[in-house]
């Protein structure tokens, strides 16, 4: 009987970690990067944009190179790229890019300008209408316990003199 008891606990047990490992994960999915992006990008008239395995292998790459000192230092590589960095377990996928769309309110589309003293690329990387394909990773810091998140875009927005839709 203390067996059966001891079993019904594990698996009680099990049952809440795979749902909280769902929970956790669910906000970090493909798909979900994807809803966030699409979500602003409606918004604004922009068409959506798709997940990439291509882009997403590069973004997946770069995140775990920098793993070890989660430093916001861009790749460099062949892709727009948006960085975000969180302390602790509370920065999701959805939450960076939400973090990276609440530029809009510092960006002024007829001029084409960031307010003075505040910064708008990462919204505007977003809403970038040329992009059109998407990759995203995030990874728990070693040194910090943090999460280091990254998306990936291609092509590349931002592109100097030019509006992103």
């Amino acid at each position: 009987m203390e067996i059966l008891k001891n079993l019904a606990t594990l698996a009680c047990f099990m049952v809440a970690s795979l749902a909280l490992l769902q929970i956790c994960h669910a906000q970090n999915s493909p798909q979900d990067y994807v809803n966030a992006h699409n979500t602003a990008r409606a918004a604004v008239g922009v068409g959506n944009i798709a997940w990439d395995n291509t882009v997403a292998a590069y973004a997946q790459n770069y995140a775990n190179q920098r793993m070890g000192d989660c430093a916001l230092v861009h790749s460099g590589g062949q892709y727009g790229e948006n960085l975000a960095w969180g302390s602790g377990n509370s920065l999701t996928g959805t939450a960076a890019v939400q973090l990276w769309v609440n530029e809009k309110a510092d960006y002024d589309y007829n001029s084409n300008t960031c307010a003075p003293g505040k910064v708008c690329g990462h919204y505007t990387q977003v809403v970038w209408a040329n992009s059109v394909r998407l990759g995203c990773a995030s990874v728990q810091c070693n040194n910090n316990g943090g999460v280091f998140v990254i998306c990936s875009y291609d092509p590349p927005g931002n592109v100097v003199g030019q509006k992103p839709y």
